[in-house]
């Protein structure tokens, strides 16, 4: 595998605490989307591994590719040389819309799609994007009722730290000094104090909070007859960053009961695109079915294997 595989621009295989330190740690410009891109990797390739949609199903394309087995199974093989690093456009019914992670059945159209947005700070404005999240799920859902769609946001878990308290003052000041003098106002310069998630005592700040009441509201969507502006599943987790455990997923937030929790994100969309898709439609079953892979599968024997699949099982033939 690569050293660096956040050098490359298509899917790599990495666990999920290597996407989120990237998150964490990320320093430059955010635009590009590069800050989030490798959590769209772990995301696809965890489709493949534990949810058995076909690699060639997804994109972007992760670093797999199938072969058949002496006994009629599915063998995976790492390879490198199939990846991709693109989005899917979708049709929506307002607009297309460029999703993150995509799997398309032949004949079906999308059936699963991940939206996945990482927020590093200006936690004042997530009222934005609890408006974007709406928006784009209910563009989804009118041209495609039964489509599985989740939604991961991850939060860096800012810390206090007495410089944002002392920068927020000097900004205040400056802003009193534009307001009287506007031929001596400094340049504009963002907020320290509004990139705090989490206060000096560890209680995680207001607007975060709200934003988790309000995007438990939008998940848990059950049937295809159900308000199409709630996502299949939703998830939210609040990464460490300014801390000496970058990348490490707070542990009391969400609460345990929420169902924002992240280790409960992927099963429940493997479940809605079950009821769906296979049980909902047998004489579709020979399209639609999740693969079960051989447990000889080359993959698995790899030595990255054993890191790459801690947080997660494999669906392996003759085992589910």
């Amino acid at each position: 595998m690569a050293s660096d595989p956040f050098l490359e621009r298509v899917c790599q295989w990495i666990t999920a605490h290597e996407a989120l330190q990237h998150f964490g740690t990320y320093a430059e410009k955010t635009q590009s989307q590069q800050h989030i891109k490798p959590l769209h990797w772990y995301v696809a390739c965890r489709l493949v591994l534990e949810g058995g949609f076909h690699p060639d199903e997804i994109n972007p394309h992760p670093p797999f590719r199938v072969t058949n087995t002496k006994n009629g199974g599915k063998a995976l093989l790492y390879d490198t040389a199939v990846a991709t690093g693109t989005e899917s456009t979708i049709l929506g019914g307002l607009k297309t819309k460029n999703v993150d992670v995509v799997v398309t059945k032949h004949s079906l159209g999308p059936v699963l799609a991940v939206s996945c947005k990482g927020t590093i700070g200006a936690f004042r404005n997530l009222t934005n994007r609890m408006e974007e999240a709406v928006g784009d799920c209910t563009n989804l859902h009118i041209t495609y009722p039964a489509l599985v769609c989740g939604f991961m946001a991850v939060m860096r878990a800012n810390r206090y730290e007495e410089s944002a308290v002392e920068a927020a003052a000097e900004e205040a000041a400056e802003q009193a000094v534009a307001a009287l003098e506007p031929e001596n106002a400094p340049a504009s310069r963002q907020l320290k104090a509004n990139d705090i998630a989490i206060q000096q005592g560890g209680e995680v700040v207001e607007s975060i909070i709200r934003y988790h009441t309000a995007m438990k509201e939008l998940t848990n969507r059950r049937g295809i007859r159900d308000d199409v502006s709630r996502y299949e599943a939703v998830a939210l987790a609040l990464v460490d960053s300014n801390s000496p455990t970058p990348g490490k997923i707070l542990a009391h937030f969400p609460p345990q009961d929420s169902p924002l929790r992240i280790e409960q994100f992927f099963q429940a969309l493997y479940l809605r695109y079950d009821e769906r898709y296979v049980y909902a439609a047998p004489d579709l079953k020979r399209i639609t079915r999740r693969e079960e892979w051989s447990p000889a599968s080359p993959v698995l024997a790899m030595p990255e294997a054993v890191a790459r699949l801690k947080d997660f099982s494999v669906r392996l033939d003759g085992v589910l």
